[in-house]
């Protein structure tokens, strides 16, 4: 896709992973469809508090627009985008978008995360690009972030601002040059794997500033074996490179 073409409209589809989202998924999904072109594919990691029905409900009100993928399989944010990627990579769009479902990622940064894309075959949506911000995000959190995003940088070579960010746009050629079969996160470090992946594929990454939101309904999926698979995680992938530290794109 080159930039010119983005001068016409674009088509995207949207990645929405699911646990337990039944007050936000309603609000998040109609925001992203008032964008033309979009799709919206959501993902539920067998969701107990009646998500899976409200996104059942959402994808009979936009018929064609949004899909339902009821998973099965072990749980785990990385397992539930390591099985719609590939999927999202046969729809015949010219994007594909990643974000939470917790309404800390604004749909109103996806036009120029999009466009962004013309340049880029990885857009990240920083909460540390010149620009971004925070809103209603605890400080111990926000320190939490900042120190894991310098201990990815310090181990794994990678030069983006923010290498923890969930919110992100995937040229598609980007998204198959990835190796899905040997993306083992469960957790966040999900997020850092596949930018590994993506550096030491040479996909070219770039950063887009966005407002992160906390988190307004249920509660945060953070826990103390995602942590220390986080702190695991960067160490793997760098194996992977055999000595050879990704370069991230300018």
């Amino acid at each position: 896709m080159s930039a010119s073409s983005l001068s016409s409209p674009t088509t995207a589809i949207v990645i929405l992973p699911t646990l337990n989202e039944v007050k936000n998924l309603p609000l998040l999904v109609p925001r992203i469809l008032e964008h033309e072109g979009f799709q919206v594919l959501i993902v539920d990691d067998r969701s107990t508090d009646g998500t899976a029905a409200a996104a059942d409900e959402l994808a009979t009100q936009f018929p064609g627009r949004v899909e339902v993928l009821h998973r099965t399989g072990k749980r785990g944010l990385g397992l539930s985008y390591a099985e719609a990627f590939p999927k999202a990579a046969t729809a015949d769009v010219d994007v594909i978008c990643q974000m939470d479902a917790d309404l800390s990622h604004d749909p109103r940064f996806l036009p120029a995360m999009v466009a962004a894309t013309g340049k880029f075959d990885v857009v990240i949506g920083s909460r540390y690009a010149e620009g971004a911000g925070f809103k209603n995000w605890p400080g111990y959190r926000a320190a939490l972030s900042m120190g894991a995003n310098a201990y990815v940088r310090a181990v794994t070579g990678l030069q983006a601002k923010d290498c923890t960010s969930g919110y992100r746009c995937w040229r598609p050629s980007a998204v198959r040059q990835i190796h899905w079969e040997r993306v083992g996160a469960e957790g966040f470090a999900f997020l850092v794997e596949t930018l590994c992946e993506a550096a030491l594929a040479g996909c070219r990454i770039g950063e887009t500033p966005v407002l992160f939101i906390g988190r307004r309904h249920g509660s945060s999926k953070l826990t103390a074996r995602i942590l220390r698979e986080a702190f695991v995680v960067p160490w793997r992938v760098l194996m992977r490179f055999h000595q050879r530290p990704p370069k991230s794109g300018d």
